[in-house]
């Protein structure tokens, strides 16, 4: 009687296998279209005379200014050591800090609006 128990429940489980559900049909992936860069970011701005001595005078797109500013930034070492978010100013960039001897790198962005036309 046991190995009938067995040989049932056996069976059942190899029923349960066989009948395996068809997986759902994945839709069709829609295409991506290629991300385009927003034209006002590339919009050529120009330099206050007090950035064009950090910068240069030439007209370029504001993400160009910040580039060369922390460009700037590196080569002269005006990066706090302990406090890396801020940004010493020498006589140059306090000028476009507005006068502050130490601004956040996210506050840097605020100044330099102050200084691009």
């Amino acid at each position: 009687m046991a190995k009938k128990k067995a040989a049932k429940k056996a069976a059942k489980k190899a029923a349960k296998k066989a009948v395996k559900k068809a997986a759902p049909k994945k839709k069709a992936a829609k295409k991506k279209s290629a991300r385009k860069p927003n034209p006002a970011f590339m919009k050529a701005l120009t330099p206050s005379p007090a950035l064009a001595a950090v910068v240069g005078s030439k007209a370029m797109p504001r993400t160009e200014v910040v580039k060369k500013v922390w460009e700037y930034i590196k080569k002269n070492k005006l990066q706090d050591s302990k406090n890396r978010r801020m940004i010493n100013a020498d006589a140059n960039l306090k000028v476009v800090f507005g006068g502050k001897g130490q601004v956040s790198m996210f506050d840097m962005a605020k100044h330099l609006a102050k200084n691009l036309k």
